[in-house]
């Protein structure tokens, strides 16, 4: 999600059921936390673990590292997550500033990157992972950011070229290094940890950012060599988590006029080409269609985009996850639409943006997605939880 700018229906009675405050208090009873152990693996289009299929299903919670919470508000905001039957959170491992403020992962100065290995950095994403284990679940790790919020690819390209083309993040050497040097140092201090499920190399990568400045001569061929490249390097430092590129699932099938299917100028993903790749384990897709223009009929529209990439999974004998979708009006209808679509499709697993919690220091950022547990859409999750657990164990 760029933060900036932003089966048979289930019935409503069992909607607005979910979402009362003591069946959510039930829901939490029910969700014992099953301890994490092991490494999640793929076999052919499904997730595994210890030889059994492993379901992917839970929501986004980027801030949760991020936002100055205690142990404990962790713990409750990833409670409030695994209590609709969640066994996955994606999350943000990434933080780039110039200037040391709050939870950051990695300061840079005059061009010079510097690890936050303490307790407002790295041993505060230890926390993080300790409170996902805490409530049974594992995370998704993006690693850095197409968009400007916390840092991104663009602080590397600032910091590093003197420019703002956004796609030298792809081919620059000095900022593939650092880069490098980077997942390194957070990969590295994480392989042989099982609260991790896998790691993305960013979350939505285009040729364009946030300024959509770019040098003019990124195309997908561009960031398909550097997915190659780099999901490679984070296999050959950890050999025991799985590797996704984090990106929205846009197609590039030429003569195309449909933004997300045909490619256009700053977009620069091929969809199939990046799950072809070896070192890519499972393909990721995101789902917006007000966002991307879709407006005609918001719903249908959607379906269909999760019908594609279920063939896509088919094709290529991948699992692909729905890692991020979300409404921000009509809500209940585009769900009730969205999760059977994603059961009958067959397609592996799904992540809703974003999840969220009342702390006692306030409500978790709510963006327009977000979903707290007072909502309707909070008991459908576990609904279709259930669903999705179901599909996949017959």
């Amino acid at each position: 999600m760029r933060l900036t700018g932003l089966a048979a229906l289930l019935p409503a009675v069992s909607i607005a059921a979910a979402a009362s405050v003591g069946d959510r208090r039930s829901l939490a009873r029910a969700a014992s936390p099953t301890a994490v152990t092991g490494f999640v693996t793929t076999s052919g289009q499904n997730f595994q673990l210890n030889g059994e299929v492993f379901t992917v299903v839970g929501a986004n919670s980027y801030w949760v590292g991020l936002s100055g919470l205690s142990t404990t508000e962790m713990n409750q905001a990833f409670a409030d997550i695994a209590a609709v039957g969640a066994t996955s959170v994606r999350t943000w491992g990434f933080n780039d500033v110039t200037t040391p403020s709050g939870d950051y992962y990695q300061l840079w100065t005059n061009g010079t990157p510097t690890i936050n290995y303490g307790s407002t950095g790295l041993e505060n994403f230890d926390n993080v992972v300790a409170a996902a284990k805490e409530n049974g679940l594992r995370l998704i790790v993006a690693l850095t950011n197409n968009w400007a919020d916390y840092g991104g690819m663009d602080v590397y390209v600032s910091q590093l070229t003197g420019t703002d083309y956004h796609d030298y993040f792809y081919t620059d050497p000095a900022i593939i290094a650092a880069y490098k040097n980077y997942v390194s140092a957070f990969v590295g201090r994480y392989v042989d940890e099982p609260g991790i499920l896998a790691w993305e190399l960013s979350n939505e990568p285009r040729c364009a950012g946030t300024t959509g400045t770019t040098s003019g001569n990124c195309t997908a061929v561009t960031v398909t060599n550097w997915i190659a490249e780099m999901s490679a390097y984070i296999k050959s430092i950890d050999a025991n988590h799985l590797v996704a590129v984090g990106d929205e699932g846009f197609y590039a099938i030429a003569g195309n006029s449909d933004y997300p299917y045909g490619g256009g100028e700053g977009i620069g993903i091929n969809f199939t080409a990046n799950l072809e790749i070896p070192t890519i384990d499972f393909g990721t897709a995101h789902l917006y269609p007000i966002s991307w223009g879709e407006t005609t009929d918001p719903i249908e529209w959607g379906v269909q985009w999760i019908e594609n990439h279920a063939a896509s999974q088919k094709a290529q004998n991948k699992p692909v996850i729905v890692e991020e979708f979300g409404m921000t009006t009509n809500m209940t209808a585009t769900y009730e639409a969205w999760y059977p679509a994603i059961i009958n499709s067959g397609l592996t697993g799904d992540l809703i943006w974003q999840a969220g919690s009342y702390l006692s220091s306030g409500p978790t950022p709510n963006d327009g997605y977000t979903v707290y547990p007072n909502n309707t859409v909070y008991g459908m999750e576990a609904t279709y939880a259930a669903q999705l657990k179901a599909r996949n164990a017959a």
